[in-house]
């Protein structure tokens, strides 16, 4: 049971913090009734915060990323050797944690995208040059290395355990705006928030109101025992700077990301459910006899999937996870996905009226078809494209419904024809010349046997499409 340490008990343990003889690896120790209250008096009132960050602020660090960009001029110019691309030091600052002492931090994902010179601050200002050891752009996380030798770093300690509560008091840490590192405060606001900038229903954050600006993103957001909770990771604003609406990716994903890199993974796998669902909404509810409109309705089942394994039927609802609710399909995503594969889970399934338990297996979703990824050239509708069999395993990591069939999926343009003929990522390749194409290998056969004129059909955003081409 984690001790939550509440104001009185913080100011009776600030004398040994601050005391120059102690130890800097000493630890904090537990109060001996864990208990959660709102301060009740003026004495209360008047006590801080200082040994939770004393705690916690050595381990978080400056980040600063450094890439080399090619800016065009005049294309006109260009045409005639004139004019060439200038080239700028572009840069971004941001915040990390450091998770493990051998010199292992944990910061977004955004923060050293596209870094060519990456470089971390030790809060005594010690400088490091980093390398990225695994960037993950669906949960925005990034994990680095840097190489301190034999010294052993302050480090915080990851919490994936789950107890913490919307109301729960909560410290910010990171370097705002790069004026140095800058502690705030406040409460979780709310949790499971699947408020997802790119979209994605497979992510679920903390909420918190502690003031977030531009330069906290990759920072630690810490718990009153000053073990991390979630890393800081995007804000809601109309003017760019904290509005109270803050969110965090939770620490049960951060640690998932950083043992995956730490074991020499280069991607992070993910469960899934083999199921697609919808969120019981309010008419759902109403048509099923359910007194709230809660968690996740099963629309359709993959064959021999997790979920048909599990005995998971069509029109079942899954209304908890491991005996906590299931708010949402969303929920229930991010509480399967955020599983270590082989692991095993109890959900709370309502069928008939009554409700029943079923045993999971967390699964990664299956790579079938082979992925074969390439990059088509030549004179065809599809040059300059990047395509790639789709499959369960593809639509996850790209975010996409893995039940959208077989078939070959357009991940990149480039220059060339098919930038010029409009198609775009996300574009399924279903017929090319009356040819039905279900795999890179069946597009490849085609595009070599055919020339001049084009007749391709493509799916966009669940509508079949139809154009002509002569190259």
């Amino acid at each position: 049971m984690r001790a939550y340490r509440v104001l009185i008990p913080a100011m009776a343990l600030l004398a040994a913090c601050s005391d120059p003889t102690a130890k800097s690896n000493a630890q904090i120790p537990p109060l001996a009734q864990p208990t959660r209250a709102a301060p009740g008096d003026a004495l209360t009132m008047k006590s801080s915060f200082a040994p939770v960050v004393k705690r916690a602020a050595p381990a978080v660090v400056n980040i600063s990323s450094k890439r080399l960009v090619r800016q065009r001029t005049d294309p006109f110019w260009e045409l005639f050797g004139m004019g060439a691309p200038r080239e700028r030091i572009q840069g971004s600052l941001g915040s990390g944690v450091i998770v493990r002492s051998d010199g292992i931090v944990v910061t977004n994902n955004h923060v050293v995208e596209g870094g060519q010179e990456i470089t971390v601050a030790l809060a005594d200002r010690r400088e490091y040059t980093a390398r990225i050891l695994l960037a993950d752009p669906r949960t925005d996380l990034a994990v680095l290395k840097i190489d301190v030798g034999n010294e052993r770093l302050p480090t915080l300690a990851i919490d994936d355990s789950g107890e913490a509560q919307v109301g729960d008091l909560v410290l910010a840490i990171g370097d705002p705006f790069g004026v140095g590192q800058t502690v705030t405060n406040g409460i979780i606001s709310a949790l499971n928030r699947t408020a997802d900038p790119n979209g994605d229903a497979a992510n679920a954050y903390i909420q918190t109101d502690a003031a977030i600006n531009p330069g906290n993103s990759g920072g630690a957001l810490v718990d009153m025992d000053g073990d991390l909770i979630g890393v800081n990771s995007f804000i809601l604003s109309r003017s760019g700077t904290s509005s109270g609406v803050g969110f965090a990716v939770p620490a049960a994903i951060v640690k998932r990301v950083v043992e995956t890199a730490a074991g020499g993974g280069q991607a992070v796998v993910r469960p899934w459910l083999g199921a697609r669902t919808q969120t019981v909404t309010a008419e759902i509810a109403r048509s099923m006899g359910m007194s709230t409109p809660q968690g996740a309705l099963v629309a359709d089942i993959w064959p021999n999937g997790p979920a048909a394994r599990a005995g998971l039927r069509q029109g079942d609802v899954i209304v908890s996870v491991d005996g906590r609710p299931a708010v949402d399909a969303a929920a229930v995503s991010y509480a399967i996905s955020s599983r270590r594969p082989g692991e095993t889970l109890k959900l709370g399934v309502r069928r008939g009226g009554g409700e029943q338990q079923l045993t999971l297996k967390a699964e990664a979703p299956p790579a079938t078809p082979a992925r074969d990824q390439q990059v088509i050239s030549g004179r065809n509708p599809f040059d300059g494209a990047t395509v790639v069999n789709l499959s369960p395993a593809v639509a996850d990591e790209l975010g996409l419904d893995p039940f959208m069939g077989k078939g070959v999926l357009v991940t990149n343009i480039a220059r060339g024809f098919a930038m010029n003929a409009g198609l775009r990522p996300g574009d399924l390749i279903r017929r090319v010349n009356g040819r039905d194409i279900n795999t890179v290998r069946d597009l490849t056969a085609v595009l070599a046997q055919t020339g001049g004129q084009w007749q391709v059909t493509i799916e966009r955003n669940g509508q079949e499409v139809t154009a002509n081409f002569r190259t």
